[in-house]
């Protein structure tokens, strides 16, 4: 039975439970390649139920605003970084530098998509059936990343420094397919620039960086449209989701980016193929 209103503000055990649980899948899950939306949309279909804990709007939004958790991880790890794009640093350059017009011009196509179609896919496309179907397709995006990627340029870009304002557009293009639930925002933005000449590091770093505006806006468009829904049962919440999703993102990161160069891609896509069969298998039929 869905539960709308409470006289107290405190968290149930189950309650945290749940809370604690997607924030971890959220954060070990958003900036690997394998779809944190989908995950948690899979986790929760199929153990967790929070839609019978408040009601799906809440749980939707819970699912976006959470990932400002993981936001605020990459800001940390990259603030020198952001603190240059932002123009905040003294120091001056000797070589060329990823700028922020370059990032700008990668968020442009999945921005202008993600509000058109916004309404379409929280209302048909958050399902365990449709991430089914964008994990597997991922995983083909990938392996093709892989195997072609390295005949694109004999020697890969191996700094986000010198990606040119062509492959910031063409990775934004890769990255409307993330639109999609279990594409992986990460996964479609990595391959693109993989396949652009860039090396999987150099594609990641850029991915981390895009990410932070565009999941900025996301999450803080959720918040406006679903502010009805913030009543003070589900701030706690909504909080515990948010710290486990930093902690747990904060690890995931750092641990990622030490590995993405060395095995690349191709093991990711494997495990989003095996994981697909399995929940098809269990969950599905």
């Amino acid at each position: 039975m869905k539960r709308t209103y409470r006289s107290e503000n405190l968290l149930s055990l189950w309650e945290f439970f749940v809370a604690l649980v997607l924030g971890i899948v959220e954060g070990l899950t958003e900036f690997a390649p394998v779809s944190s939306t989908g995950h948690m949309i899979i986790v929760d279909d199929a153990f967790l139920k929070s839609k019978d804990l408040y009601s799906p709007e809440v749980a939707n939004t819970f699912k976006v605003v959470i990932q400002l958790g993981s936001i605020l991880a990459v800001v940390i790890l990259f603030k020198d970084r952001i603190i240059n794009l932002l123009g905040f640093t003294k120091k001056k350059s000797t070589g060329p530098r990823l700028s922020l017009s370059q990032v700008l011009v990668g968020l442009i196509p999945a921005g202008i998509l993600g509000l058109l179609f916004e309404d379409y896919i929280d209302e048909y496309l958050f399902s365990t059936e449709t991430v089914l179907i964008g994990l597997v397709a991922g995983a083909i995006l990938m392996i093709i990343a892989d195997k072609f990627g390295s005949l694109s340029k004999k020697t890969p870009i191996e700094s986000v420094d010198l990606i040119t304002y062509r492959q910031a557009l063409l990775i934004g293009l890769f990255q409307c397919i993330a639109l999609w639930p279990g594409f992986s925002r990460s996964g479609s933005t990595i391959s693109g620039g993989v396949l652009l000449g860039l090396s999987h590091r150099a594609a990641a770093d850029f991915t981390f960086i895009m990410a932070v505006p565009i999941m900025l806006g996301a999450s803080a468009l959720s918040l406006v449209k679903n502010l009805a829904y913030f009543t003070p049962e589900v701030i706690p919440f909504f909080i515990v989701g948010f710290v486990s999703a930093f902690i747990f993102a904060l690890l995931s990161i750092q641990f990622f980016l030490s590995l993405i160069n060395k095995i690349k891609l191709v093991p990711f896509a494997i495990y989003r193929i095996v994981l697909a069969i399995v929940i098809f298998f269990v969950f599905v039929i």
